[in-house]
This record gives C-alpha cells, structure tokens and sequence, in this order.
C-alpha cells in the first residue's frame, strides 16, 4: 500500500510538472505580446489626449487592457489557485467619451494595469517561461548525448557543459537529467510563483483600502444623517399637519356633542368643518407614507412606481423599463426617491419640454438614464439635488454621471450593483 501510495504520488507530481510546463510555455507566448502591445498602445493613446484624439481611442484601449489583466486574473485562479479580486469602478455605460476617459484615468485600478503591464512582459514572461525550461530544456541534453552532438562539429555549449564528444555530450545529458529533477521539484512553484507575482501588482494595495474605508465610513454617515433627517421631517409633517388636525377635528366634535340640543345647525356645519379636516387629515397622512415609501412601489415594484411618478409631472414624460425581477426593496428605495430627485430638478430647472427615464437590469447591475431636452448645464456641486443622490446611491456602491453641455440635452445615468429576484 504504501508503495502503491508513492507511485500514485510520483505519477501525480510528474503530471503537475508537464502542466505547469505547457501552461507556463503558452502563457509566455502569449502574455508577452499582449503586454508589450497593451502596454505601447496605453501609452500613445493617453499622449494623445491633450490633442483630442486620446479621449477616444482611451476608453476603448483601457477597455482591452483590462479585459486583458481580467483574463489573467482567470488564469491565477484556474491555474494556480491564485484569486486576484478585480476591483474597477464602475463607469456608466450611457456617459460619453469625456466622462469615461476621466473616470478610468482617475481609477486606480487603471494605474495598477499600466504597472503591471512591464513587470508582465520582463519578471512575469521569466516566471512563466521557466517551467518549461525546466522540463524541456534537458531534452535538449538528452537529444546531444543521444548523438546530436555529431550535427555541430565545432562543439556546442549545453549549459555550461562544452560539448565536443560523446563523453562531453553524456556530461550535457547528466547536466539535463538535473534540471529535469529540480523541474519535477519546481516547475509547478515556478508557475505559482508567476501567478504570485502578478497578484503582487494587480491586487489592492493598503493605501487603496483605507480610501475604500473611508469612502464607506462617509457614505455610512451620509445614510446616518439622511434617515434622522427624514424620521425629523416625518415627525414635524405629522406634528404640523395630520396631529394639528386630528386634534382641532377632536375639539369640533366635542363642540358638536355640546350643540346638538341647542343649537342643530350650528352642529351641522361643525360636523360638515370635522368632514374635511378627516379628509385633509387622510390626503396628508397618505403623502407622509407615499414619501417614506410609496404603496405602488411595495405592491408593484419599481418600473411601476416610476411609471406611476412619470404621471403625476407637469411634463410628458417616456418610461422604458426592462427588468427582469426585483430587486431588494433599500435598493428600490433608493432607485425611486433619486430618480424622483432628478426629474424634480429637470422640472424646476432645466426648461424641458419632455422627457426620458430608462431603467434595465445587465451584469448584475441596474442602470437608470434620465434625459430631457432642457438647457443644460446641470452639474453635481454642494447643494444641489445631484449632490444629494449621489450621496443616496454612494450608500449602495451606486454611482452617478451627468452629461449637460451648455443648451442640453441633459442626460442622467445612475448605476448601482444588485441582484434581481
């Protein structure tokens, strides 16, 4: 049995050294090309931005180079049981050539790539390309000794072995029979080693970590912040509206309790007065609840309390929503009440004459564009409503990109990762 044990263990090592071999030969091929390419085209299309043509080859070239560095992130896992978390911000899909060249000029993640990019194509082909060397580098001996040797009549330097004979070319042969045993050792660690390396270069680093944190605390407190702002606002509508009238309601009907045996008419319009301060009294009850969450949005989810919001504006507006499922309801939430925000501003401010909300569900995240045809102009600033729902949608990892040039049109694109159910 145990005999039985090294055998399968011998069997099993030997085949991990021709795997490491073949995937460290095919990566190198590979991997050197792609990097010296991603790495040379990065560089000329960033010069080229101040001339205008870099903000649209940009996108496309950093497109690559992550899809790129993604693939290799694939490999460490599959291969070397490496995990390389990928960590790019997202970028609308909707935002225009300016909006995405900046937004991944200021990742990163971008910067991270373009590092790695040189170290792939000098450390990174080495360590790749070694376990091969080390299994296939001593066939070469093994071919010298097995009469090669004959083909190069002024001798051939195997290693630091000078081949010249057949006992020089046996020395080559015992040379590669030592290589061949430290590949049978090292190959796969070679090949680990590479995969280590590039997680060294393409993970996170502390630095980035601790601005991730920070951005989480802020967001965190934002939300803090936002719901005590909101539980103030609830109970001042309700202390000023619906309790003031649900008490002057209680002293009518305690007024008309006193009238009804003298005074029948005067009772009658005191009873018509405690009607309307009912009614008034539910109308304000039933805005308090729709603006904590809106009843169509539990029952019916969020294209229908979009759908719903398009109607109640001043403006025609276009609801195309393409969802398939739900998603959780604080994500809802918040969806909702900043595409409310938004078309409230486009309303106020912009000078529209229509408008456009789009939302769809694609690669785990769901996109929501608001356009109009208004002025233009809009910009996210300290006291705007942008501002505002840039902090909501911060809460959930969301982010938020405006397209306004000067005389519009004005286009909104709010992302936030999710699942649907």
């Amino acid at each position: 049995m145990d005999i039985e044990t090294r055998r399968d263990s011998g069997r099993a090592r030997a085949q991990g050294m021709g795997r490491a071999a073949l995937r460290g030969l095919g990566l190198a091929l590979v991997a050197l090309p792609g990097a010296v390419l991603g790495f040379t085209l990065s560089l000329v299309s960033i010069a080229l931005i101040p001339i205008g043509v870099g903000i649209v080859t940009t996108p496309w070239v950093l497109t690559g180079v992550r899809a790129f560095a993604d693939w290799r992130r694939v490999l460490a896992a599959e291969w070397g049981g490496v995990r390389i978390p990928s960590a790019y911000r997202p970028i609308p899909a909707d935002s225009n050539p300016w909006a995405r060249t900046f937004g991944m000029l200021r990742d990163p993640a971008t910067w991270r790539d373009l590092r790695w990019l040189p170290v792939d194509m000098t450390a990174g082909f080495v360590t790749a390309l070694l376990p091969a060397v080390l299994v296939l580098y001593p066939l070469e001996g093994f071919a010298l000794a097995a009469g090669l040797w004959r083909v190069f009549p002024d001798g051939y330097w195997y290693g630091f072995v000078p081949v010249t004979g057949q006992v020089s070319a046996l020395g080559a042969a015992l040379l590669g029979l030592v290589i061949l045993f430290f590949g049978h050792f090292f190959a796969p660690r070679a090949l680990q080693a590479h995969f280590r390396l590039t997680r060294s270069v393409l993970a996170a680093g502390q630095g980035e970590l601790a601005e991730r944190v920070r951005v989480l605390t802020e967001t965190r407190r934002d939300a803090v912040d936002t719901s005590a702002a909101e539980l103030r606002r609830i109970e001042r509508d309700l202390h000023d509206g619906a309790q003031a009238r649900l008490v002057a309601m209680g002293m009518d009907l305690g007024t008309i309790e006193m009238l009804l045996d003298k005074d029948p008419e005067k009772a009658k319009a005191l009873l018509a007065q405690a009607r309307k301060s009912s009614v008034d009294a539910l109308a304000e009850l039933r805005d308090l609840v729709r603006g904590i969450h809106p009843p169509v949005l539990a029952e019916r989810g969020l294209g229908d309390a979009v759908r719903a919001l398009a109607l109640r504006l001043p403006l025609p507006a276009e609801v195309t929503v393409e969802l398939g499922g739900r998603a959780e309801a604080p994500v809802e939430s918040a969806a909702y009440f900043a595409i409310s925000e938004v078309l409230t501003n486009a309303v106020k401010h912009a000078g529209a004459d229509r408008l456009w909300v789009d939302l769809h569900h694609a690669e785990g995240t769901l996109r929501i564009t608001v356009t109009d045809d208004g002025k233009g102009g809009a910009v996210i600033g300290a006291g705007s409503g942008l501002a505002g729902v840039e902090r909501r949608l911060g809460t959930f990892d969301g982010v938020l990109a405006v397209s306004s040039p000067a005389g519009g049109p004005t286009m909104v694109t709010m992302e936030i990762p999710c699942v649907l159910s």
